[in-house]
């Protein structure tokens, strides 16, 4: 019988991506005390090497370097080994980023490999290095040789280093926000906004959508603000930009065309060519959009985008349990995206003769689109298609299911995809309220079933004790204490299903997650949030969060969910530390909008105002409904049968035999209308 391949350490963790290192020949450790209680034994320099199940060049890296035994030899003589999956533990993976960021001027990635003292201060770091000198990098055995020469022959120099890049890292949050800081200005109004969007418009692609030029990013925080612009300012260029970009990334190869959702990235500009992996995030924020768009501009190309989207995330990313699982790989069988690339001859062969013209449709040649193989993509819809060939929609839609049901099954055949099967909560939150939003977008009880279910079970099953909880969950586990963005992500989820179930539940939650975060993650000083909580003691300092990347900062989400919770439970002071959190980087809002989108996106209700709607009455829920499908970025619902003394929109209220609207703005009533036609004029 052939020999049982060995283990290390990470065989007993749960991460995908620390499970797929687990039979390295390199000794590596989980995160956490055993590690680091060795390497001061031990008197050990510390690699820490970050990354993620569906990172490509992590993969590589893998196979090169950390399957290999002489080399795996040189890591475990000379250090203690440690495996991070960053999205386990995003605290670490901001410290030793930050590090290499300024060892490397400003050149970052993943795999992340950082090279720490035995307390934890970083001196040395880079990301990917080959295992032999090749695209002007140093290979990989040679640094471990050189790092652990530096380390047991010249110490002082190293701790000089660390001493310096420690110092560096601590001192980056406070030399950015004094750099920030000015004073906020109670001239704040339209004008702030204009400049905001100014600097925005100068890097769009109007002609092939999104912003910049490659690699493209869905951006949709900034396409949210396009969108918010042009609900205020009527400005035709901004839902233009919004429109093409939305729409260049429906159709092209960005988006799966058989099974639905997003992958990560366009590696070129005409969103041709994906990063191909599926990330759950991405997916959420996009559906949010989607959604809001729809309700902007009845395209039904965006409706049925989130029915696709939605499907495939309930077909291939849903954990048993609950929730949903965090991503998609991009390779299988070694290459990256050989699960959904086509040849022509075998999309050929899936075709009757009278549906050749799928072919065309997702533009499939002999020669191929990418690396000798078809990406689907596609330039119009079928409607359009069918107008322009002269042929009847609904046969082609007839033909269009047919080939989808063929071609996804014989996918289906071939060697998927890695799955990351942890569920994020953060991550899951922005999906909660993706299906929140997609609901009052379409009136689909689905949706609306599928929000709060999942809501449910992320209270309950990342839960510690009280409104302390975890970060990730997997086979009934849960661990890691959670982060500001979980916490945040989760508030906002409470209010927006607040605003489709009317159940005074969530909007208690809110509250309760609001609280815990100003108690354990507030820094008075700079009116911020830290990301870690006050009780974790297992890093070497704590940060703060304020870029809106791939995901919105858990920040820049704390400013929207206290600016809501400021009408919806009456907290004037809320407000008041809104309000405080702006002013720290309102200048940088101004100068930096795609950087700062989400934070750029709170200055509308700032601007103008929340417009306030009460409904009382017992059709309450069907009228919501109706105004629930109406675009108004800064409204807040708050619906009862009855007048509630709890809630502050719906106490003191005239209740009468019909449902009454009231629209107020700071809590100024004006006098209740009937109808929704009698609303939108008052709007």
């Amino acid at each position: 019988m052939p020999s049982k391949k060995p283990t290390n350490r990470l065989i007993h963790e749960s991460s995908p991506y620390l499970l797929q290192h687990a039979h390295n020949p390199v000794d590596w450790h989980p995160w956490g005390k055993e590690a680091l209680d060795k390497a001061k034994r031990e008197n050990k320099p510390i690699l820490v090497s970050i990354g993620y199940s569906s990172c490509h060049w992590c993969h590589v890296m893998e196979r090169e370097s950390f399957e290999n035994e002489e080399t795996a030899s040189i890591m475990n003589q000379y250090f203690i080994n440690i495996k991070v999956d960053r999205e386990e533990r995003p605290d670490l993976d901001s410290i030793y980023m930050e590090a290499v960021q300024a060892i490397t001027n400003g050149s970052g990635g993943w795999p992340l490999n950082c090279f720490l003292l035995p307390d934890g201060r970083p001196f040395f770091g880079g990301t990917y290095f080959p295992p032999q000198n090749a695209y002007n990098r140093t290979s990989w055995s040679q640094v471990l040789n050189n790092i652990a020469n530096a380390f047991f022959n010249n110490y002082k120099e190293v701790e000089k280093q660390a001493e310096s890049l420690t110092r560096y890292v601590e001192r980056s949050d406070r030399y950015f926000l004094n750099q920030l800081a000015v004073d906020y200005s109670p001239t704040l109004g339209r004008k702030t906004i204009e400049q905001s969007y100014e600097k925005l418009k100068n890097n769009f692609d109007s002609t092939k959508g999104g912003f910049g030029h490659s690699p493209k990013f869905p951006s949709t925080m900034a396409l949210r603000f396009c969108l918010n612009y042009h609900y205020y300012n009527k400005d035709q260029t901004a839902l233009d930009q919004l429109n093409v970009s939305l729409k260049a990334m429906i159709f092209g190869g960005i988006y799966d065309q058989l099974g639905g959702g997003f992958a990560r990235y366009s590696v070129d500009e005409e969103w041709l060519v994906p990063h191909f992996e599926k990330m759950l995030y991405d997916n959420a924020l996009l559906i949010g959009l989607l959604a809001d768009a729809y309700k902007h501009t009845k395209n039904e190309l965006y409706r049925s985008t989130i029915a696709e989207t939605t499907h495939w995330l309930e077909t291939e990313m849903q954990a048993t349990e609950g929730g949903f699982y965090a991503a998609l790989d991009a390779d299988s069988e070694g290459s990256e995206g050989k699960f959904y690339v086509w040849s022509e001859e075998e999309f050929s062969a899936q075709l009757t003769e009278q549906e050749q013209w799928v072919k065309e449709f997702y533009k499939v040649s002999q020669e191929g689109n990418w690396e000798h193989t078809n990406i689907l993509s596609r330039s119009k819809t079928l409607a359009e298609f069918a107008s322009e060939k002269g042929l009847k929609l609904a046969l082609l839609q007839k033909d269009l299911a047919s080939v989808h049901n063929k071609l996804l099954t014989l996918r289906n055949q071939r060697t998927r995809p890695g799955l990351d099967d942890k569920v994020i909560l953060s991550w899951n939150a922005l999906l909660v309220t993706a299906y929140a939003k997609a609901y009052q977008a379409t009136q689909d009880e689905a949706y609306k079933t599928r929000a709060t279910s999942t809501l449910d079970f992320l209270t309950r099953a990342f839960r510690k004790n009280g409104t302390e909880l975890y970060h990730t969950y997997k086979n009934s586990v849960a661990k890691h204490p959670a982060f500001l963005d979980d916490y945040a992500n989760l508030i906002q989820a409470c209010i927006e299903v607040y605003q489709i179930s009317f159940d005074e539940q969530y909007l208690n939650q809110a509250q309760n997650y609001t609280q815990y975060c100003l108690d354990n993650f507030y820094d008075t000083q700079d009116s911020l949030f830290y990301y870690t909580c006050a009780q974790q003691d297992d890093i070497l300092l704590r940060k703060k969060d304020l870029y809106d990347n791939a995901t919105p900062a858990g920040n820049s989400t704390m400013l929207h969910n206290l600016l809501q919770l400021s009408i919806l439970l009456d907290k004037a002071e809320y407000r008041r530390l809104a309000e405080k959190s702006l002013k720290v980087i309102l200048e940088s809002v101004q100068k930096f909008p795609q950087t700062f989108a989400n934070w750029a996106n709170a200055l509308y209700p700032l601007v103008y105002g929340y417009k306030e709607i009460a409904i009382l009455g017992q059709n309450y829920k069907q009228v919501a409904g109706e105004i629930q499908q109406i675009f108004l970025p800064t409204a807040l619902l708050a619906a009862a049968a009855n007048t509630n003394p709890r809630l502050p929109l719906l106490k003191d209220k005239a209740v009468d035999k019909d449902t009454l609207i009231f629209l107020c703005q700071n809590y100024t009533c004006q006098n209740p209308v009937r109808e929704i036609a009698s609303l939108k004029e008052l709007l």
